[in-house]
């Protein structure tokens, strides 16, 4: 299983346009191969700053299947217009501790 982070900046006060826009764009996101799971998450101590994490069976599942997708053009013009400066995007795997 592969993490997405993706740190992501709102402009001053588009917050509530953003989540709204962001509950339609959930079903894009998850109607994808790969897809487990997602969680956007709002921080506490910086307005307009979120934390979006998604679950994916590979890494191949986000930068090809969803990436290059035409369900991924209907994604970025729900969301992309929102994002000052745009969100750098990361992947990570578990470390077994065992």
């Amino acid at each position: 299983m592969i993490l997405e982070a993706a740190m992501l900046q709102v402009r001053e006060g588009m917050e509530l346009e953003f989540e709204a826009s962001f509950h339609k764009a959930s079903h894009i996101i998850s109607s994808r191969k790969g897809y487990i799971s997602h969680e956007l998450n709002c921080c506490i101590e910086a307005k307009g700053k979120y934390l979006l994490l998604v679950n994916w069976e590979s890494l191949e599942d986000h930068t090809i299947g969803f990436r290059q997708s035409s369900e991924y053009q209907e994604w970025k013009s729900l969301l992309h217009h929102f994002y000052n400066p745009f969100p750098i995007v990361e992947h990570f795997q578990k470390v077994d501790l065992s």
